[in-house]
């Protein structure tokens, strides 16, 4: 196994010194330079008295700084801890706190919430360093240039990075990975089709496996990747085009978003080849509306920050919406090469023959070793027998494609009957009005709970109503999945990773009857 990132990076400054690394706005850093850089951050760490496996946390957005100090903290030997910059301050205090961090590293725009939830900890800012803080580029400079050599062969199992849960209900927990956890071998590399030719956008933040993972996978290829500091959807086109993009990483609300840029059809998006989806539930309208209007291949991958990223994709050739297996736009795709999946009774924790729903299970040298202090989590986190529960619910079908239906706990109970969001969503999504839906229960004195959808339509909807909506899905999928209400919402609440916040759409709409757009 390997080289691991460290390592790649230093044998693409040695060969290829001068090609680009990372560019953010306008200014590219070569890979001689992030090597070097890197380094120099690596010693004034070490410089500063932390010790092997100390945590470092970060306020930065996505650029040349994340990417240079991911790698810093892995050379080093230290645990790289990106904070995100979205939480209220007590949010950050209790991450900052739960990760025991010994120095914090931020960009100018976030250093007043950093001084304020972390007033005990060192700091460097790109700002303006106050009395006892370090400003960045003279901390860096002052350091010497000389590689502290960790981050090889010998360091696979070393805890580099940390990230925190979403924690979309209660506490995020800290995950453990390691350099082994992120390294993606030359078949995953194949299938993506990497090369050091490639241009990767990258705008996903570093807080999210997904941002960190498509990053250190662009720089271990020796791809060139773009970054944007944040989101912006006729910027993101902007930069596919002008910049000549190949690859790409987008959750499904962001597709969403970029079908509807004026004049998307008119732009040259010719060097593209692959986009990437995943990180939160796709609907086949959506899919089938992106790939015609991108024109480029299309994979899915499924899979948590507990696995690194990935467990299962969907590959190009799996990617036919008018073919005979166009099922398989629904489903998840299969098993990444050396991953090991399993589907578990809810009850029992036995496996289940395919076409049975339960418990998505899986093993791989991705997985975590843990979450970081917390032996009670991770007791509950893997089975006896090694195997990680995702919590996600699903089955596998003869062929072993994955059809994930929903998180178990999102499961709805109505009537007695289980209905799995994803089901009512892909459904109502069909509908030309509509633009985004989510779909959760409620409490129903009859049903127990009443499916229950939260819908924005799209601009020029017209009169589109509940009774036009409900009578759609019935002829779709099965009565008692339909919904019984629906409210129409100008947008969804949505965590940074893209994923729908369904307990703040339940607080938000409850009781029964049509919401206001």
């Amino acid at each position: 196994m390997g080289p691991f990132l460290p390592d790649s990076v230093r044998r693409h400054a040695v060969l290829r010194p001068d090609a680009p690394a990372v560019t953010e706005a306008g200014q590219t850093l070569s890979y001689a330079s992030l090597d070097a850089r890197s380094n120099k951050i690596a010693q004034a760490l070490l410089a500063a008295g932390l010790q092997t496996g100390s945590r470092v946390g970060f306020l930065v957005r996505p650029g040349r700084m994340s990417a240079e100090l991911l790698l810093a903290c892995a050379k080093a030997g230290l645990v790289a801890t990106p904070l995100n910059w979205r939480l209220a301050e007590p949010e950050l205090v209790a991450v900052a706190r739960d990760a025991e961090l010994k120095m914090v590293i931020t960009q100018e725009e976030f250093e007043t919430g950093a001084r304020a939830a972390m007033p005990e900890l060192p700091l460097v800012t790109t700002g303006k360093a106050g009395p006892g803080e370090y400003a960045y580029e003279p901390w860096l400079d002052a350091a010497p240039a000389d590689d502290p050599g960790r981050g090889g062969q010998a360091d696979a199992d070393t805890v580099f990075l940390q990230l925190y849960t979403s924690g979309t209900t209660g506490l995020p927990k800290g995950v453990q990975m390691t350099l082994s956890n992120m390294y993606a071998g030359e078949r995953e590399t194949a299938e993506v089709g990497w090369s050091e030719e490639s241009v990767s956008l990258n705008v996903l933040p570093v807080f999210h496996v997904a941002g960190t993972g498509w990053l250190t996978a662009a720089l271990s290829a020796g791809a060139h990747t773009v970054t944007l500091p944040e989101l912006v959807p006729q910027q993101v086109v902007d930069v596919l085009e002008s910049e000549r993009v190949t690859h790409v990483l987008f959750v499904p609300a962001v597709l969403q978003l970029l079908i509807q840029v004026p004049g998307i059809r008119e732009r040259d998006l010719s060097a593209l080849q692959l986009i990437v989806y995943g990180a939160s539930p796709i609907t086949p309208a959506l899919l089938r509306r992106s790939m015609e209007i991108f024109g480029c291949d299309f994979c899915q991958r499924y899979g948590q920050t507990e696995t690194t990223g990935s467990v299962t994709r969907l590959l190009p050739a799996d990617h036919d919406p008018d073919g005979p297996r166009a099922h398989l736009l629904r489903s998840a795709g299969n098993a990444c090469p050396d991953t090991d999946l399993a589907i578990a009774d809810l009850v029992t924790g036995k496996p289940v023959p395919a076409g049975t729903v339960g418990e998505i299970l899986t093993r791989s040298h991705h997985v975590t070793p843990g979450y970081w202090q917390r032996p009670d989590e991770n007791e509950k986190l893997f089975t006896q027998e090694g195997w990680l529960r995702t919590g996600d619910a699903g089955y596998l079908d003869e062929e072993g494609y994955l059809f994930i239906t929903d998180r178990i706990k999102d499961m709805v109970i109505t009537g007695g009957e289980n209905v799995y969001p994803i089901e009512v969503e892909s459904a109502l999504a069909e509908h030309p009005a509509v633009c985004d839906v989510a779909v959760f229960g409620t409490p129903d004195e009859q049903w127990g709970e009443a499916v229950t959808a939260a819908i924005v339509l799209n601009a020029g909807a017209g009169d589109t109503g509940e009774d036009e909506l409900i009578d759609f899905t019935r002829a779709r999928i099965a009565s008692y999945k339909s919904p019984r209400i629906i409210h129409f919402v100008d947008e969804l609440p949505r965590n940074p990773s893209g994923k729908v916040l369904k307990h703040v759409l339940k607080e938000g709409l409850s009781g029964g009857g049509s919401g206001t757009r």
